[in-house]
């Protein structure tokens, strides 16, 4: 319902607009902006000196305009911030926390970008506050940005979070040369991920090469933000999840299982073969050495019993008498020389004499009869 229908409006009773006089009746006469003027100088003139536009009070009343217009070059830069001062739209100086000063407006400006605050941007997931359960954060999965195809034509689901800042010397490229940071450090990393993941293995991604992939990314990212002109600093990219999407994963985990048995056996097999070829190449060794110990000692035994057969023959042929009696007498020595011997002696005065045998003694020294012999 317009306000004019209802009671006047909102301004009071009557035809009243917001300036306090509303639309006059016809035949009535306008206001005399003269008199509004006159009236308006007179209540300026109480606040000054005499009473009157002297030339002290002009005076003033310009000290006191200029004495506004210097103080509200103040300002006051937060611990987050820095203060960058335009001159006429460019960029002149930067300045850090604290009490600062500019040439009032319109001379100079500031932007107060928080600088110094680290930004924290999750990819892959969301994170959100549930104040209907005690004020608890719940996480949301986002497949359009996690899922990435791996290098070996696998699927990975890759949630991460990038933190990330404005260079101290970088605040003016920051402000004038892109118009969405957070949209521009997600793109950025989405796309540099996607990277990294495209020319890797997924085994490698899921066990021991994520410091590997944060920091490939961290350097993409980063030589992509230089490029754009854009000053931000990527300080970390930390992988939060990677694991494959959640329709295969226990497949998945069926075939990680399988591979790490594979990998257990090898292992087994690599350590028995390990502790077996050592003792199978020792006892080589060892048969080797032996084997050549015998031929040496054989061969010097067999050039030994040349060298005495050819010093005998030698001999022989000087002597063959002496020779012959020689090697027949240490033939019986050697033959007789283990033997058990007896010697009885029967001259022509040995009557009464009884030989006496140690039969007893005999037998105890005889080698044992065979079972089932004869007498």
């Amino acid at each position: 319902m317009p306000w004019q229908n209802q009671g006047g409006g909102p301004w009071g009773s009557g035809p009243k607009g917001p300036w306090g006089s509303g639309p006059q009746p016809s035949g009535s006469r306008p206001p005399d902006l003269e008199d509004l003027l006159r009236r308006g100088q007179d209540k300026l003139q109480t606040f000054l000196p005499g009473g009157n536009f002297s030339g002290m009070g002009i005076a003033l009343i310009v000290v006191a305009a200029l004495a506004i217009w210097g103080l509200s070059g103040f300002f006051r830069v937060q611990s987050e911030e820095l203060g960058v001062v335009l001159r006429f739209g460019k960029h002149v100086r930067t300045v850090g926390p604290g009490l600062q000063y500019h040439l009032p407006y319109p001379v100079e400006t500031v932007l107060l970008p928080k600088a110094l605050r680290v930004s924290t941007l999750s990819i892959g997931m969301r994170i959100i506050d549930d104040s209907r359960r005690g004020g608890g954060t719940t996480i949301r999965d986002v497949p359009e940005e996690s899922l990435m195809l791996t290098g070996d034509e696998n699927i990975v689901d890759v949630d991460f979070t990038v933190l990330w800042r404005i260079k101290p010397d970088g605040v003016g490229d920051f402000l004038f040369n892109i118009q969405n940071p957070e949209g521009t450090v997600k793109a950025v990393a989405e796309s540099a991920m996607r990277d990294v993941i495209g020319r890797s293995n997924i085994q490698p991604i899921l066990t021991g090469a994520r410091t590997t992939t944060e920091a490939a990314v961290l350097e993409l990212m980063q030589k992509t933000l230089d490029n754009y002109g854009s000053g931000i600093l990527v300080q970390q990219v930390q992988m939060q999840k990677v694991d494959p999407p959640s329709q295969v994963i226990d497949s998945f985990r069926d075939v990680q299982a399988a591979r790490a048995d594979l990998e257990r056996l090898q292992n087994e097999a690599q350590t028995y073969a390990n502790r077996v070829v050592p003792e199978a190449n020792g006892r080589a060794a060892q048969i080797l050495q032996s084997a050549e110990g015998y031929k040496q000692q054989a061969v010097a035994e067999a050039k030994g019993q040349s060298a005495r057969f050819l010093a005998v023959y030698d001999q022989y042929k000087k002597a063959p008498d002496v020779t012959r009696q020689r090697i027949y007498l240490e033939t019986l020595e050697h033959v007789l020389g283990n033997s058990e011997k007896l010697v009885l002696d029967q001259g022509s005065t040995g009557q009464g004499v009884v030989p006496y045998l140690p039969l007893n003694e005999l037998g105890r020294r005889s080698p044992p009869a065979k079972q089932g012999g004869g007498n």
